[in-house]
């Protein structure tokens, strides 16, 4: 099986720990595009983490990653483009749950509430783990159609 390829971006506040995840994921032989931010200068997270997630919902990346302080506005923003499901990880649990349960395509870190070392192991996890099917499918449909009861 080959790697995926995974689009990254982060606001100031990710920065750091961006720049790590794509040394660990280039060095694990993915292919990685940055999106930005380029610098740890204040900047607005909607600017980088929307192309991320635009990309993904193209089809023109398998997984994003988005980073920022927290994670939340990240998650926000990312979750608006149709067909994206991101969820903020905080733990290597939610990083299984968000993708078997969810099929999580894009991922969402705060850099200001995980160790690089966490954050690390969770980006590898997130990206191992395969969705389950079955009984999340409806559910997926439906969140993805827009439909509820």
């Amino acid at each position: 099986m080959s790697k995926l390829s995974v689009a990254i971006g982060s606001d100031h506040a990710g920065f750091a720990y961006k720049q790590a995840i794509i040394d660990h994921l280039t060095g694990r032989g993915y292919t990685v595009k940055d999106y930005g931010t380029d610098s740890s200068s204040s900047c607005d997270y909607p600017d980088f983490i929307r192309p991320v997630a635009e990309a993904v919902a193209a089809g023109e990346y398998d997984r994003g990653i988005v980073l920022g302080g927290s994670g939340n506005g990240e998650a926000i923003t990312a979750n608006r483009i149709p067909g994206i499901r991101c969820g903020v990880c905080w733990n290597t649990q939610l990083a299984i749950w968000n993708r078997s349960h969810n099929d999580g395509n894009v991922l969402s870190l705060g850099e200001r509430t995980v160790t690089q070392e966490d954050a690390l192991d969770i980006v590898d996890t997130w990206l191992s783990t395969e969705f389950e099917g079955g009984r999340h499918i409806p559910r997926i449909e439906k969140i993805d159609a827009k439909r509820y009861p």
